[in-house]
């Protein structure tokens, strides 16, 4: 083995969890239980949690950040700022007066510190890097709903993107969701971004479970180009409220047999599961928010969403957020009437905006994406503050994932997930300086130690190295 490797895969085994992940198995009851009717197998119930989280904080120690300008990620803005955490979480944010005796002191004098960047859309460890075939494993498009699949399934910790988003993005957690082929594609997961041997060690606890849904162009044109429904939009409709017809059948019946599939649905019929609905043109978000309260469930953030702006205020008295882009245009018809003043005219109308990536690139540069949407508002003539723009990354995103109780924003007990910036987070020419997660320093770009760094970055050994 190359030395270099050596020293390497002996570094990251010190930073990487020192639990192995175990999931379960499938539960033998009928020998102690006293029944003869009980049964002999059972696998584990939805409500039990087959797949939990093993996530657990790297060690961290008291920190104190001091004379930054903190944008708390709620709005404020406090110059000169102090942020104190210990044992993981937020203690205290305010000004110089904070006390910080028993706490290692950070002199961020001329920095800024923001919450932890939250990308609520990506596909790393699905769609990882490199990006071959033998690694594209998140369209499962063999069905128009595939409910049943799960993208947990499919993620590959050791993906290289992930360590990107921290050290170039200040990336502290993600939403990984399947793609687009499928009018339902299936289950999200919320991440932790740390290293980890297994998906389970980086699953967020608490963090609820989305939906991947999808309308428009995307379910007709790979099942209508193979001579299936759906082939038009109110195929798509149709599909669509057919399966939730008959997930709501099956979750009135007590009696039915466990279908993995209608278990997802009646999770998201009972408000369990947050729908994460792929939709760009106004027009079909108006339908899919009716057929919403069809059949009973509610859409917690259409993604994409080039269109929102012209249905500002449907959007805020129906509470779904948008999570778009900042200026991604006409790469396919329905992405046509994307504007750049997208996010500034929902937030002039009151509504919830998120600055999404979908891209292993763009995940590293959330804070410019969201600086350009804010710049083309400002060409309209509307004036969004920058602790306002900050929270499109941040507590925005962790709301439409239903996290914003534990993370999101710097508040006295949530977890102290932070980035210290070079300067200003919304300029193209700052990057973050160090990035911890749970209190825990996950990146420092002052320490070697602290730039995780992939096999998949050092490329193939070659003949001339030291096997």
């Amino acid at each position: 083995m190359n030395v270099t490797k050596k020293v390497l895969i002996a570094a990251v085994s010190a930073f990487a969890l020192a639990g192995c992940a175990t999931t379960g198995s499938a539960n033998t009851a009928g020998d102690d239980s006293g029944s003869d009717d009980a049964p002999r197998f059972a696998a584990k119930t939805e409500a039990e949690g087959p797949f939990p989280s093993t996530y657990s904080a790297y060690p961290g120690a008291p920190t104190a950040l001091v004379g930054a300008t903190v944008y708390d990620g709620a709005g404020n803005r406090i110059e000169g700022g102090t942020v104190l955490f210990r044992d993981g979480k937020v203690e205290a944010v305010g000004g110089s007066d904070l006390s910080t005796a028993g706490y290692t002191v950070l002199d961020g004098s001329g920095k800024f510190v923001t919450p932890g960047i939250i990308d609520i859309h990506s596909h790393l460890g699905d769609y990882p890097s490199p990006g071959v075939d033998a690694h594209s494993d998140g369209n499962e498009a063999t069905a128009p709903t595939t409910p049943d699949v799960w993208a947990e399934h499919s993620v590959w910790p050791q993906d290289p993107g992930f360590s990107r988003a921290m050290a170039n993005g200040g990336i502290t957690a993600l939403q990984i969701l399947p793609g687009s082929a499928n009018l339902m594609g299936g289950r999200s997961v919320t991440l932790k971004n740390v290293p980890s041997r297994t998906v389970q060690g980086m699953k967020f606890p608490g963090a609820p479970y989305g939906f991947k849904m999808a309308c428009g162009e995307n379910p007709k044109r790979v099942y209508g180009g193979r001579g299936r429904k759906p082939s038009t939009r109110m195929g798509n409709f149709a599909v669509n409220r057919q399966t939730w017809y008959d997930a709501i059948n099956y979750a009135n019946d007590e009696d039915a047999k466990r279908d993995l599939g209608k278990e997802t649905l009646k999770g998201v019929l009972e408000g369990e599961i947050l729908v994460h609905n792929h939709c760009y043109r106004a027009d079909e978000m108006a339908l899919v928010m009716d057929m919403a309260k069809e059949v009973g469930y509610k859409v917690t953030a259409f993604h994409h969403a080039v269109e929102a702006y012209k249905i500002g205020d449907l959007l805020r008295e129906n509470g779904v957020c948008s999570a778009i882009w900042a200026d991604w245009y006409g790469f396919k018809m329905e992405a046509y009437d994307a504007i750049m003043e997208n996010a500034a005219l929902l937030q002039q109308e009151g509504a919830c905006v998120v600055i999404h990536s979908d891209s292993q690139n763009d995940i590293q540069r959330l804070n410019q994406e969201a600086a350009k949407a804010q710049a083309a508002g400002k060409r309209l003539g509307i004036e969004i503050s920058d602790a306002d723009v900050i929270g499109w990354i941040t507590l925005n995103a962790a709301k439409a994932m239903g996290i914003d109780d534990m993370t999101g924003s710097l508040e006295s007990g949530k977890m102290a997930d932070v980035v210290l910036w070079n300067g200003d987070p919304l300029s193209v020419y700052s990057r973050p300086e160090k990035v911890w997660i749970d209190g825990a320093l996950m990146f420092d770009a002052m320490d070697r130690k602290r730039r995780p760094v992939s096999d998949f970055e050092l490329g193939q050994p070659g003949e001339g190295d030291v096997k």
